[in-house]
């Protein structure tokens, strides 16, 4: 076969993979959303088998064989062009998958559906015991994996959380975190003394649970999520999973009596899907139509949510929409109300709830957790009380429960160690770009009050969605903003936000 033809054959071959790996994707969304308990074995072993036929397929022979022909390829010899991007990544991929044998890789598929039903129950009834032998067997299967693929020098630890983000250094990130941690204590200390404090009670009233899955409609379809592409629907820890280039599932949650669980989840998860929606669908299942890096992909979410979703300027155009939502409980709020109650700062156990100053300290007591859960040198039977302890240094307030502690995330039944980290690099990430589009557009928040979101849509599609995996995510920041990572742009963001709110000086 000339060139031409064998990336075609790549091509198709890689195509055809996705269509097994959007199917076991689909088993997956159907476990987290309406599939009865009782069938979760079986379903383990529906979904250990697709994944299985997925690194079977990624490991093909054949891969290896076209990949050493189109190499030698002019066309390929631009790194970041389109077939650039997939002769490289696919290599770099392929190589990375022969580590693992695939045992491996469908004991990890079976245990994850059957730790994610387990830690679910466990969760609803308190009860961590319930748990444990599912995360120590998930434990076992990471830390394997983990040295199945770390490259030199790295740690097991390491190797899985560049499955979430390539390239990305435990010791980078604890110098960041380190510093971070400083400036955000201060900003809080700070908060905490003003003496104008934000009460939300307004927020705890009882709020239809009907009423808000209208709302949550309305929010995700206003920024941009495309509802012929894509749906919403609910589960016990809200999610994005792409089942093809034209069919994202974003999920969310409704509390009854604390009306930011719905608002701020889903658009967390809209803004995940606009990502999902905004890739070159021409290149679904190649590097060019996937997405950079986990970071990135948190940097999308955290951007529709916090810095539109949390500013002024939202509430100002929604304000009156709210009001008729919701009139027996918003009916006399007013825009600054609105926005201080959104904005409040309180140290709280549960870290999707969370408000913007606190956030990345749920994330650094899970860093360090992990990371001595992979390491051995903390065990199982210890962290309940590894975590309290933590979370008592750390945020200053200590879970009186499993459920409000150890058990609040889904991530771990699921194998994803690793994971936690990126959520704290989209923070950086996306107050970066936010300042980048300001700059660009002319002022975010001016389009912002009067509606405007598709102008800012638009430019996260050119400067991120469009270039899919072709770039990294050090790569994608630069280019888009023209300066390397840093955490600047999130503190100023912070500190002008919450300014506004506690009238700091």
């Amino acid at each position: 076969m000339n060139n031409e033809q064998t990336f075609q054959s790549l091509r198709d071959h890689l195509r055809q993979t996705s269509l097994i790996e959007a199917t076991a994707a689909l088993a997956e969304w159907d476990e987290r959303t309406g599939m009865p308990r009782g069938a979760a074995d079986f379903r383990a072993e529906q979904v250990a088998h697709l994944r299985g036929l997925v690194h079977s397929r990624n490991t093909a022979p054949c891969l290896s064989e076209w990949l050493d022909q189109l190499v030698q390829w002019d066309e390929a010899s631009d790194p970041h062009s389109d077939i650039g991007a997939t002769v490289r990544l696919v290599r770099k991929d392929f190589e990375k998958q022969t580590k693992l044998p695939q045992r491996l890789v469908e004991a990890v598929a079976s245990a994850t559906v059957r730790g994610q039903g387990v830690w679910d129950a466990a969760r609803k009834a308190d009860d961590y015991s319930l748990f444990q032998p599912a995360l120590d067997e998930m434990i076992g299967l990471q830390r394997e994996v983990g040295q199945a693929i770390a490259e030199d020098g790295q740690s097991a630890y390491e190797a899985l959380l560049n499955e979430y983000e390539p390239g990305a250094r435990v010791a980078y990130l604890v110098d960041v975190f380190a510093s971070l941690r400083s400036e955000l204590v201060e900003l809080i200390g700070e908060i905490q003394t003003s003496p104008r404090q934000v009460d939300d009670r307004l927020l705890k009233l009882a709020y239809p649970i009907d009423a808000q899955r209208k709302w949550s409609h309305v929010l995700a379809e206003a920024i941009g999520f495309d509802f012929q592409r894509g749906r919403l629907d609910e589960t016990s820890h809200p999610f994005c999973t792409t089942l093809g280039p034209s069919d994202c599932r974003i999920l969310t949650r409704y509390e009854s009596n604390w009306l930011p669980t719905s608002i701020f989840g889903t658009l967390h998860e809209a803004g995940h899907g606009l990502y999902e929606q905004g890739l070159p669908a021409d290149w679904y299942g190649l590097p060019p139509g996937a997405y950079a890096s986990l970071g990135i992909h948190e940097s999308q979410s955290r951007l529709w949510e916090n810095l539109v979703g949390r500013s002024h300027a939202f509430w100002q155009h929604f304000a009156p929409q709210i009001r008729d939502t919701f009139p027996g409980q918003l009916a006399d709020v007013s825009v600054d109300q609105l926005h201080a109650m959104f904005n409040r700062v309180e140290p709280s156990l549960i870290r999707v709830e969370a408000d913007e100053a606190t956030y990345n300290l749920h994330i650094i007591v899970r860093f360090e957790l992990e990371q001595a859960l992979m390491s051995g040198d903390l065990s199982t039977d210890d962290l309940p009380v590894a975590w309290a302890d933590r979370y008592e240094q750390v945020i200053g307030i200590r879970p009186p429960s499993a459920a409000d502690g150890v058990l609040q995330d889904v991530h771990w039944s699921a194998g994803l160690f690793g994971y936690f980290p990126t959520y704290t690099l989209g923070n950086l990430v996306s107050a970066q770009l936010f300042e980048a589009a300001d700059e660009s557009l002319g002022g975010v928040d001016q389009l912002t009050a009067k509606g405007e979101f598709e102008p800012l849509l638009t430019w996260l599609r050119t400067n991120i969605h469009a270039h899919g995996r072709k770039y990294s995510a050090d790569e994608l920041v630069q280019r888009a903003t023209g300066k390397p990572l840093s955490a600047r742009p999130l503190i100023k963001s912070l500190r002008d936000r919450y300014a506004r709110v506690y009238d700091l000086s």
